[in-house]
């Protein structure tokens, strides 16, 4: 293919993770695939070879690329021609898991889509990072929420300075399906989110504080400076946190706080967010992700709407959009934005341009460092019965 030659084909997609009993692979799959802009052909779906096979029927991959191991795959996929082989790899294993199988993939030439947390720990981040920065792929991350359009609308609407100098952040992810110790009756997604060999140092504020924390810094920009945090296992026995609570000073003097329980009765995926501004302030749910209210004293409150066509709308958050107003757009098509954003870069890669690598409008291997930095200062700072500690990582972006 020649130099800024336009990729006029799907991209070839390799799934790693997602067999049997898998939630968020099924999710990559079919974000990948929403556009019709990638083809899944390829997969090493666990870390069983014979349950890996097993499950590639179910994805209409064929048994020649129904793999027994990511090693097995990537080995296979590189001596394939050029025009045959796998464009990315979406990784949606658990935790501790994710370092090898990206590195190994960067390693290869393979574009990546990971989920999150990147990785077990900082040092794996940092390492990473180096591998990345080192090669032309592309690497996104998958914090999806970040996806929605009226996310991507809020963000252009904040940066454009139209809710003036942002001066709190407040941010919730509240669940309530850890409530009992479902680990105890080897419930696969509960077993290994509490198990510190494969989870890592966190359980609640690895699993779903990092999408709160990371909605806050996607939506304002804003440069944390330090954090205090209380992180706490309700639970009776459980080895990692269920509940937790953290305080964030910004380098603009601005406060933000990012709490996340998965214990709370009846509260299912209650990621939300609220972000004061001198000039007006926003909130936005997840479980109602098509309205986002705006405030300012004085005036009537608004009620913003996801509607590709308004005058409203931003252009990125417009450009998020399938659907016209009044139809619902959810969790696949964020997780699809993310993909489609990613895309866009692995096509130009793929045609012989350059690519950014750090300001994108999709999560990228910068904001996968600073989440595990995230983590390991809040388990720190708690660890310090809630100790200030530094939060800039110097890997962060904007």
């Amino acid at each position: 293919m020649g130099i800024n030659a336009p990729l006029n084909r799907k991209l070839r997609m390799g799934l790693i993770g997602g067999g049997q009993g898998s939630f968020i692979g099924r999710v990559h799959s079919i974000a990948a695939c929403l556009d019709n802009r990638a083809t899944l052909v390829a997969g090493a779906l666990s870390s069983n070879a014979e349950r890996s096979k097993a499950s590639a029927p179910s994805y209409d991959i064929a048994p020649s690329r129904a793999y027994g191991s990511y090693e097995a795959m990537f080995d296979a996929e590189s001596k394939l021609p050029t025009g045959e082989r796998i464009d990315f790899v979406s990784i949606t294993t658990p935790n501790h898991t994710h370092y090898e199988i990206a590195k190994a993939a960067v390693e290869a030439g393979f574009n990546v889509i990971c989920d999150k947390p990147m990785t077990f720990d900082l040092g794996q981040a940092e390492h990473l990072l180096k591998t990345v920065e080192q090669s032309d792929v592309v690497f996104a991350v998958s914090h999806n929420y970040t996806g929605y359009p009226l996310v991507r609308m809020a963000r252009e609407m904040i940066l454009a300075g139209e809710l003036g100098e942002i001066q709190a952040i407040r941010a919730q992810y509240i669940q309530g399906w850890l409530r009992t110790k479902l680990e105890q009756d080897n419930q696969k997604q509960a077993a290994w989110r509490t198990d510190p060999s494969k989870s890592g140092a966190a359980g609640a504020f690895g699993d779903i504080a990092t999408h709160a924390y990371n909605l806050g810094r996607y939506m304002t920009g804003l440069k944390p400076d330090a954090v205090s945090c209380h992180l706490k296992s309700f639970v009776e026995g459980r080895k990692l946190d269920d509940y937790g609570t953290a305080v964030i000073r910004y380098e603009n003097g601005g406060l933000g706080m990012v709490t996340a329980s998965q214990i709370s009765h009846g509260r299912e995926n209650d990621l939300s967010i609220e972000i004061d501004g001198t000039k007006g302030a926003l909130q936005w749910r997840q479980e109602n992700p098509n309205e986002m209210i705006i405030r300012q004293n004085g005036k009537p409150h608004q009620i913003y709407t996801r509607d590709p066509n308004a005058p409203h709308m931003t252009a990125s958050g417009a450009a998020a959009c399938r659907l016209p107003a009044g139809h619902p757009e959810a969790f696949f098509e964020a997780f699809a934005n993310i993909y489609a954003s990613a895309f866009d870069d692995m096509a130009a890669r793929g045609g012989g341009a350059n690519v950014e690598r750090r300001e994108t409008i999709y999560p990228n291997i910068y904001d996968g460092v600073e989440g595990m930095f995230f983590i390991q200062q809040c388990v720190n700072s708690s660890l310090e019965n809630a100790a200030w500690l530094p939060l800039l990582h110097p890997a962060a972006r904007r």
